[in-house]
């Protein structure tokens, strides 16, 4: 898509915030707090029909998903699990009255917290919650069912939380086969689907079984596999099995659906880091954002920020820091905090949880902040209108 209006998703710790730009990327305008300002971890579109979904919640409201279909004009909340507030307000009459509660229709009690990822292709809306699990839609979020394939799982009991509990955080479905679909849990690494959610494999196997050696943390990888603490994937385009993903413990790339994965993070600064994004029509350029490691301080390397871009796959890596603050910069850019559009040159775009939105039109070489002083930023996602 080369014209039209832009529009960057982004979930925040208070609420969804859009922001809106004409077909020049420029020039833009902030709509938010939107969802009752409820923490969203995810927000996504569908720019066929401008459905906007936001996924969150917590221990206070429970689960749920928000639904606009005007462009965040006006929401609907589908709620899934109760929180801490339904409990109180069964209590207390009083504070009933006082928030206008009423007895919600919750389909699975308090059975998970939050929505962590929604992904949504051939008519089907999927939620990903903590702790772990899948639910799919298939009326655009109005009722759901849990993937019991995946629930069910095997290995389930060998699932170990990650810092933010044990979360999946990332859905990523094929864009042609409806039956097919990777999930991201941590920690519990890579699953994959191929008969719509009935089965799962895990897919966190090393190609070079070598690589597990020597390390000395525990998201590292061990016995033959990645390390389980998946934080971020995605599909390269064209409809190849090229995935990416950023790990606890660096940056793997698996050439046939993550049936096995190599170790592409040499040049990087760090291991560690959250995101990766993969260019719209190159499926050997990807962008990452490392920072300096889990237990000091998770913030660029040397408080100077920079976004590393490959052009050959993750042969060579290159620092982009051209509009990025090169001083005292303690920002993280967390799992979901980065997102692109479709055009040529292609935009990326990344939000940071000091709540700052910076943009690159030109595929990174140089950046702009086009957002300040926001909450901090859990997700961004571009949805492009025609």
């Amino acid at each position: 898509m080369t014209s039209g209006s832009i529009v960057i998703l982004l979930g925040t710790t208070k609420g969804a915030f859009l922001l809106s730009a004409a077909e020049k990327r420029d020039g833009w305008s902030i709509m938010g707090p939107l969802c009752d300002g409820w923490p969203i971890n995810h927000v996504v579109g569908d720019p066929g029909t401008g459905t906007i979904w936001a996924g969150g919640g917590g221990d206070w409201h429970g689960a749920g998903v928000w639904c606009s279909r005007d462009m965040g004009e006006s929401w609907t909340l589908s709620r899934l699990t109760t929180g801490t507030m339904d409990s109180w307000a069964q209590q207390d009459a009083e504070f009933a009255k006082m928030i206008g509660w009423t007895e919600p229709d919750t389909p699975f009690a308090d059975e998970f917290s939050q929505i962590w990822s929604l992904g949504y292709a051939h008519g089907t809306l999927y939620a990903g919650a903590k702790p772990a699990c899948l639910l799919a839609s298939r009326d655009g979020g109005q009722s759901w069912a849990r993937v019991n394939g995946l629930t069910d799982h095997p290995s389930r009991d060998s699932w170990n939380p990650g810092a933010a509990g044990l979360v999946l955080h990332t859905i990523v479905p094929d864009a042609k086969n409806p039956d097919r679909l990777w999930v991201g849990i941590s920690a519990a690494g890579v699953f994959e689907t191929e008969d719509a959610g009935k089965s799962w494999v895990r897919r966190n196997r090393l190609s070079n079984a070598e690589a597990c050696e020597g390390h000395d943390h525990p998201a590292a990888p061990k016995d033959g596999e990645t390390g389980h603490c998946v934080h971020n994937i995605m599909r390269a385009p064209g409809g190849n099995d090229i995935l990416y993903q950023q790990n606890h413990h660096g940056v793997w790339k698996s050439l046939n659906g993550g049936r096995s994965w190599e170790d592409i993070t040499a040049g990087l600064p760090s291991t560690f880091g959250f995101p990766i994004r993969v260019h719209p029509t190159d499926p050997d350029t990807i962008w990452t954002i490392p920072l300096n490691g889990d237990s000091v301080g998770r913030f660029p390397p040397e408080a100077a920020a920079a976004v590393w871009r490959s052009r050959n796959g993750g042969g060579d890596w290159e620092p982009l820091r051209n509009g990025l603050p090169q001083e005292n910069c303690f920002f993280t850019v967390l799992r979901q905090a980065m997102g692109g559009d479709e055009r040529d040159p292609a935009g990326v775009y990344f939000g940071t949880n000091t709540g700052s939105v910076f943009q690159s039109s030109d595929e990174g070489d140089t950046w702009r902040e086009i957002a300040r002083h926001l909450p901090t930023i859990l997700s961004v996602e571009v949805m492009e209108r025609a």
